[in-house]
């Protein structure tokens, strides 16, 4: 009943393929991280900063605080920030409620010290956006690992390609599989070894209380430390009251690319389901059309591609947008930061949408074979070419006369090589030996230097 009321499908409808997000990207993840952060902050003043005495002071009570943090704590967050006003301070005395509870009331206004609000936030958001990162790098290995599969079993199969919809040079099934694989793994090479930056330098990112306090410590070496160490971030020195979000925009724009070349990958998947080229295999039960009982729908690549048009939209928006703050810092991002699980759950139900219809499909050779011999006008290209060589007179012109706009077959075509004047009988023919179907060049080369160059 609680999906069957959600605004969004993403909470409703889709909710069983963007579970895994919600302990991410939820109200109840992003306090959740926010409390990592002011616990680990808390810690490293201790411990590296030593500002604050250890006289055998135990930490496990203040690890416990993050450790063992679940609903009914974030619950009770919420029930402070009534109070507050305010998300991140009601953060903060969540945290010193917990300490005073532990007899650790003496060390209480070490939390959030020297803190701005954003200190918090983007590094929790930079948290949450590393494990998002990761996820949707996971998905795509996944997809990227299936059109492999694809790749080599029909790596041999030679296939009618389709430049403006019209039959164009041949390829081969595995060749095309291959060029999605190439695509797509670029951007997940790039999300995996994408760090993730975040910033711990006060108000307007010149630490300014740190230093007026202590300031013989090296505060921004400790800010690298801290980042680094303990949050296994990247440290961002240049910044204003926020961080300027350029990791976070490097990555929607990764997924932005990753979520385009899906969407081609979608619409030639249904148009070659269209044409016949593969069957998709049926679930007993399952209807294609309320009217029409024959269809078997191509519903999960359409599925993919109209969700991946969402995440793109909000990815784009969001890349641009959280870049841009006046002066030395607005509000107006803090709102559309808290739709960066949406992003990722778009982002998650295309990508699974897509490795759904592959898990579906099933070649059907004998009509690519067909498509092919009914083609013969492909070989135009080659013969035209190999007239060029031997020095005929007008190939290309000889050609188009013979085979634009209409079919020619294989009568005609070996009529057109046996009047050639100027192309030796050998290459004849091998001319007349040659068919669509075997005329790919070198696709299958090409799948097996792919997989090579991946070792």
């Amino acid at each position: 009943m609680k999906t069957i009321k959600a605004i969004t499908a993403l909470d409703g409808r889709y909710a069983g393929l963007t579970h895994e997000l919600a302990d991410i990207f939820s109200e109840f993840g992003l306090i959740r991280h926010r409390v990592q952060v002011e616990v680990e902050w808390l810690k490293f003043i201790i411990t590296d900063l030593k500002l604050v005495p250890m006289n055998g002071l135990d930490l496990k009570p203040i690890d416990d605080i993050f450790t063992k943090f679940d609903c009914n704590d974030a619950e009770q967050v919420k029930i402070i920030e009534k109070k507050t006003n305010h998300d991140v301070k009601a953060v903060e005395y969540f945290i010193k409620d917990k300490l005073d509870t532990a007899g650790l009331a003496h060390i209480r206004e070490w939390v959030h010290f020297a803190c701005t609000s954003d200190d918090i936030n983007n590094t929790a958001y930079a948290l949450m956006l590393k494990k998002g990162k990761d996820m949707a790098a996971d998905l795509l290995n996944q997809c990227i690992e299936k059109l492999e599969e694809k790749a080599l079993v029909h790596k041999s199969i030679p296939m009618m390609s389709r430049t403006h919809g019209q039959p164009a040079t041949p390829t081969t099934v595995g060749k095309e599989f291959v060029n999605f694989a190439w695509r797509i793994r670029q951007e997940s090479l790039f999300l995996e070894g994408k760090q993730i930056q975040a910033k711990m330098n006060g108000a307007t990112g010149n630490y300014n209380a740190h230093w007026f306090v202590f300031p013989e410590i090296d505060w921004i070496g400790a800010s690298e430390r801290f980042i680094t160490r303990h949050l296994n971030l990247e440290p961002i020195l240049y910044t204003t009251q926020i961080n300027p979000n350029s990791s976070l925009s490097q990555v929607l724009h990764s997924l932005v690319r990753a979520a385009a070349i899906l969407i081609d990958f979608d619409r030639d998947m249904w148009g070659y389901i269209s044409l016949g080229y593969f069957k998709q295999r049926i679930k007993e039960g399952e209807t294609g059309s309320s009217t029409m009982p024959h269809k078997v729908n191509p519903i999960d690549f359409e599925n993919s591609e109209g969700n991946m048009g969402l995440a793109i939209s909000m990815m784009e928006h969001l890349a641009v947008k959280l870049q841009k703050s006046r002066f030395q810092r607005d509000l107006s991002d803090s709102t559309v930061l808290r739709n960066l699980g949406s992003v990722f759950a778009y982002f998650s139900i295309g990508v699974k949408n897509t490795l759904k219809g592959l898990s579906k499909l099933d070649l059907n050779a004998q009509v690519i074979a067909a498509d092919l011999e009914n083609n013969q006008e492909l070989l135009a290209e080659p013969f035209q070419t190999a007239m060029r060589v031997f020095g005929e007179e007008n190939p290309y012109e000889r050609l188009k006369d013979l085979t634009r706009g209409h079919k020619i077959g294989k009568t005609e075509l070996q009529a057109f090589v046996d009047g050639l004047e100027k192309v030796p009988p050998a290459f004849k023919a091998r001319m007349g030996q040659l068919t669509p179907a075997t005329y790919v060049g070198l696709a299958e080369k090409l799948v097996d230097v792919y997989f090579n160059t991946k070792k």
